[in-house]
């Protein structure tokens, strides 16, 4: 039986990296699996590359930040597929680069924080009434080792935002726990993706960014899609309020 057989999932920031890489795997694992992200052209193009695997997949495109587009995820899941078990909210951006921390501008800052965990927050809000009713499910935010096990000049905005996550992710663990609904936080490392190369943009950074890993290499996608598995399926069935560092060493290494 494949790990996500018969359950439904939402993963949000699918359009590329990890979410994008995340959506097919659980479709592949058998999962009915909602799509999210800004890029509709884009969420389109994965629904039908989930197809012709023989996996099911729908999107809707949307900004993660309007508590109303939360809400109508949740209503695709359950009008398309009969309910929620699973959602990845996974969607997040950068921020500012390159700018110093007093520098930043009071938007700047708090768009960030609306992006990566604001949103984080309304997903939960609108999946969790859904889970309750499934008798409980797996959420599972996308933080990062950035503002939990190291810090990074320039990056405030993004740790904090990040940090907060897995407050979030404590919270809600403790919260929902005896109801069946598990929440974690997954912290990836360096990884591969478009965002990633926002800051790591040079050949010279990109070595550097390898280098203070215990591994010397960034994550492909699709490892970091792995660890969401894990903490979707049931494999995972007694983790909850963690904070799954998944950083090829980046918060140990000194070497």
């Amino acid at each position: 039986m494949k790990a996500l057989e018969n359950k439904v999932a939402i993963v949000t920031g699918a359009s590329s990296g990890i979410g994008y890489a995340a959506a097919k795997l659980f479709a592949s694992e058998g999962a009915k699996v909602v799509l999210g992200a800004r890029r509709g052209e884009l969420l389109r193009k994965l629904s039908q590359e989930i197809a012709d695997l023989g996996g099911e997949a729908i999107a809707l495109a949307g900004d993660v930040t309007d508590e109303s587009y939360a809400e109508a995820l949740v209503q695709l899941a359950v009008s398309q597929f009969g309910g929620l078990d699973i959602a990845f909210n996974n969607a997040g951006i950068n921020g500012a680069l390159g700018v110093d921390s007093n520098d930043i501008s009071l938007e700047e800052w708090n768009n960030t924080l609306t992006v990566n965990l604001t949103s984080a927050f309304l997903g939960a809000k609108h999946q969790l009434p859904q889970m309750l009713k499934r008798g409980g499910g797996s959420i599972i935010f996308t933080s990062s080792f950035v503002g939990y096990t190291i810090g990074f000049p320039q990056k405030a905005a993004y740790a904090a935002s990040k940090a907060g996550m897995v407050g979030l992710t404590k919270s809600l663990a403790a919260e929902f726990g005896s109801q069946g609904v598990r929440v974690n936080a997954l912290l990836p490392g360096g990884t591969d993706t478009a965002m990633g190369r926002e800051f790591a943009n040079t050949p010279e950074i990109i070595e550097f960014v390898k280098s203070i890993h215990a591994l010397k290499r960034l994550a492909s996608p699709e490892e970091i899609a792995k660890s969401a598995l894990y903490l979707a399926s049931d494999a995972s069935s007694f983790t909850t309020g963690t904070a799954l560092l998944v950083d090829g060493g980046v918060s140990i290494c000194k070497t």
